[in-house]
């Protein structure tokens, strides 16, 4: 339970947990925090040798990398495996995840996937690595290690998506309705306001979605619930008991702004749509990236005749950008699916 939940192992001397035990079995006694690391460790040690033989027995494999940092400011890379068993049913497994204070140079993380792989006998069966567009990743698949290296191609959309967003007109907008979101979210006069607005007006009782800088996805969430919940939220603004004339002033969206945000819907809806799809862990997602490519450059990121100007640069601004990071074989290849 402590394994599958990824519960501390004080849970075992939590109070709950141990009247809990009493009830249900009261001679049983609950092993210590010692006892269960022992057990922890023998059960991961149990589990890597299983692994271990299950790749004895593949042929060719795959990897993917990230490095993140968690809260503690301390640095991390992951590395997991991907290959195809005998019984043809895709397989996972996450090889390790360690500590990397030492510079993230190129020569370093190079070395680190090398010893990895090298530790769990596939070094000389890696086909590709998958990693994101950062340059020292980068480099060190394409310059020190002797497989393909795959930038992943739900960040290289999300990357050309950003750009979009760097566009003045659009990174207004979206500061905007991000300042009316968080208003709401450190307001409780006002949360409570649009809660009984929502019931005046029979609408769906849905709090307000904010933007979160590391999911562009979050911007297409934050759109759609301003647009269900507008005129819930142009009542509180207007109501003078609940906000104040000056804060109006600064939170309500100009029409232009609305207008914006409903004609961007359907585009970021499909590139929503695609990041998703290009996300799965259950299947083989690159036979989709030309395709889907190809999808959203003829027929999402076109601009319609009847869209405003600044939805038109949206979209351009994103099309071109997801050329310029497609690879020159990538680029062929949705050019010969687009003719």
């Amino acid at each position: 339970m402590i394994v599958k939940d990824m519960l501390p192992i004080s849970f075992l001397e939590g109070g709950g947990f141990l009247e809990l035990m009493a009830s249900v079995e009261p001679d049983y006694r609950v092993p210590g925090r010692t006892t269960m690391t022992k057990r922890i460790e023998k059960l991961y040690k149990d589990k890597a040798e299983d692994l271990r033989r299950s790749l004895s027995t593949i042929s060719k494999v795959s990897i993917t990398t990230d490095g993140w940092t968690a809260l503690t400011t301390e640095s991390y890379v992951t590395i997991t495996c991907h290959y195809i068993d005998s019984e043809w049913e895709m397989k996972s497994a996450v090889l390790q995840t360690r500590a990397t204070p030492e510079r993230h140079t190129a020569e370093n993380l190079a070395e680190g996937l090398r010893s990895a792989t090298e530790s769990w006998g596939i070094l000389e069966k890696v086909t590709a690595c998958v990693h994101d567009n950062a340059s020292n990743v980068t480099l060190a698949n394409n310059e020190y290690l002797d497989w393909d290296s795959s930038p992943c191609y739900a960040h290289t959309l999300q990357l050309a998506i950003n750009d979009g967003f760097k566009l003045k007109p659009i990174h207004h907008i979206v500061a905007g309705a991000r300042r009316l979101v968080s208003h709401f979210h450190h307001s409780t006069v006002a949360t409570q306001a649009l809660c009984q607005k929502q019931v005046d007006q029979t609408l769906p009782d849905h709090r307000l979605i904010q933007y979160c800088r590391t999911r562009w996805n979050s911007i297409y969430d934050m759109f759609d619930r301003l647009l269900e919940q507008r005129w819930a939220v142009a009542a509180v603004l207007s109501d003078r008991s609940v906000t104040t004339l000056s804060d109006a002033r600064t939170l309500d969206l100009a029409d232009d702004s609305w207008i914006v945000m409903e004609e961007m819907l359907p585009v970021l809806r499909s590139l929503k749509c695609a990041t998703t799809a290009l996300c799965g862990e259950s299947g083989v997602s690159s036979s989709m990236i030309y395709p889907v490519t190809a999808t959203l450059l003829t027929k999402h990121l076109p601009a319609a005749p009847e869209e405003s100007k600044k939805v038109a640069e949206y979209k351009q601004t994103v099309s071109v950008s997801l050329k310029r990071r497609l690879k020159p074989d990538e680029e062929s290849s949705v050019h010969r699916i687009v003719s």
